[in-house]
């Protein structure tokens, strides 16, 4: 049993560092189509339009732009193993993997919440469109969730904004929070969590306030897919015998749905997680730029504005990672609510 569970643990990360690998490469692939010569990609390092040729012969022969692409590659490679994403023109010169610092756990504070609210909300009326299949609650879930998922997220967001925002005037519509009261000490960079830790509970209410349309946005966006295989997986399991015995045995309705079916129903959404995370991650970038919530997604707008690849290409990066791991963590999950995984 245990060798079986670490062979497969073994493979999943083998497979998670090739695909990462294979990320690395296509985003070389494609700096390199874009730009083919060397002082054409010294002149995007330098991220500066009036670079001077002595400071483009500089980066050309600090980066070795003229030396054969697979030692490029190589040293490429090395360079994101050890962190070095390049440096940001933007943000008076500084690493990019310190401007991303700042943004980063901004942006997952904000997706794992949209993410998780999505996902809740995606089981719940799945199972409630499986359980009553063929009644107006079902036909109501399918409006509803094809009505959401077919729309833009930057709408979504508008629409909520627009609402809660602008009319019921419940919740703010801009910022991470009042720009008034005073900001916690960085500990993770999350506001919520920081402002928890610290304990400023005026701060904490106000970035939980400021955080729920942007969250909510994107939970809106990303639920249907999760309703859509929690109502086929519930059916599944709600037309198989031990469901019929758990109804012979005289369990409520309630009981067999939720403590039968689902428990089995279950295992196949655990994958669809991962897919609903990454969906949020690049949601994320419209959606922040549209509450002006500044996380990665704002500073990847504001990078693509100014022109400033090297923070496009590590954004680009993260994000792969962020996906990579995510599926890593899901069949991670997935091996322990299925065993039999495990041998394949």
């Amino acid at each position: 049993m245990v060798s079986s569970i670490v062979l497969y643990l073994i493979r999943r990360g083998i497979n998670a560092v090739i695909t990462l690998l294979l990320l690395i490469a296509l985003l070389f692939i494609i700096l390199h189509s874009i730009v083919k010569t060397p002082v054409g990609l010294a002149r995007i390092i330098c991220g500066n339009p009036h670079c001077t040729n002595a400071a483009i012969s500089q980066i050309i022969k600090a980066n070795g732009l003229t030396n054969p692409l697979y030692i490029q590659f190589i040293a490429y490679v090395s360079n994101i193993f050890h962190g070095n994403f390049g440096i940001d023109t933007i943000y008076k010169n500084q690493p990019e993997i310190t401007v991303l610092g700042r943004f980063l756990p901004v942006t997952l504070e904000l997706v794992l919440t949209g993410s998780i609210i999505g996902v809740l909300i995606g089981i719940y009326t799945g199972s409630i469109a499986a359980a009553n299949r063929n009644r107006i609650h079902d036909y109501v879930v399918k409006a509803v969730y094809l009505t959401t998922w077919s729309t833009p997220v930057f709408l979504v967001g508008f629409i909520l904004a627009l609402i809660f925002a602008y009319w019921l005037k419940l919740l703010p519509a801009t910022l991470i929070a009042n720009p008034f009261i005073r900001t916690p000490k960085v500990v993770t960079g999350a506001p919520v969590i920081d402002a928890l830790i610290d304990g400023d509970w005026a701060y904490a209410y106000s970035a939980i306030q400021h955080l729920i349309l942007p969250a909510l946005a994107i939970a809106v966006a990303g639920f249907g897919i999760v309703t859509r295989l929690t109502r086929a997986s519930m059916i599944d399991a709600l037309d198989r015998d031990y469901v019929k015995l758990a109804y012979m045995k005289g369990l409520s309705k309630r009981q067999v749905v939720w403590g039968t079916a689902f428990r089995n129903a279950v295992i196949p959404i655990i994958t669809l997680i991962a897919l609903t995370f990454a969906f949020s991650v690049g949601g994320a970038v419209i959606i922040e730029d549209v509450f002006q919530y500044y996380g990665m997604g704002y500073f990847t707008v504001q990078a693509i504005y100014n022109f400033d690849y090297e923070a496009v290409l590590a954004v680009t990066l993260i994000v792969g990672i962020a996906v990579i791991l995510a599926n890593l963590v899901a069949d991670l999950l997935y091996a322990v609510a299925d065993p039999r995984v495990r041998l394949t």
